[in-house]
């Protein structure tokens, strides 16, 4: 079985938040943790390029995780996850999130 892929993509228009959500996936990077272990196996977030064809969409990150039981733990039940949403919530306009399994 492949790694999940996760793409999600935020539309959020305070530059200050953008730079607090960020900051804020650094701090989950470094500790989602699984029963007492780190389970994702890559973070990677930026700002999107301005392109139009981001429709506006002005954060952009990926998520690997082992298994889609992972991913649905990070949607529950990751304490980490839950401080990302505490500070991503009250500034996110929108969001968009897609996720996969890798043929190629």
């Amino acid at each position: 079985m492949a790694p999940i892929e996760r793409i999600t993509l935020f539309k959020i228009s305070d530059d200050a938040a953008i730079d607090r959500v960020l900051e804020q996936y650094k701090v989950l990077a470094k500790t989602a943790e699984k029963d007492g272990k780190p389970y994702i196996l890559n973070v990677a977030a930026g700002r999107s390029f301005p392109d139009p064809r981001n429709k506006g969409y002005n954060l952009s990150v990926k998520t690997r995780f082992a298994s889609m039981e992972d991913m649905k733990y990070y949607d529950v039940e990751c304490e980490a996850h839950k401080a990302l949403k505490a500070v991503l919530l009250p500034v996110k306009e929108d969001v968009l999130t897609t996720y996969y399994e890798s043929v190629v």
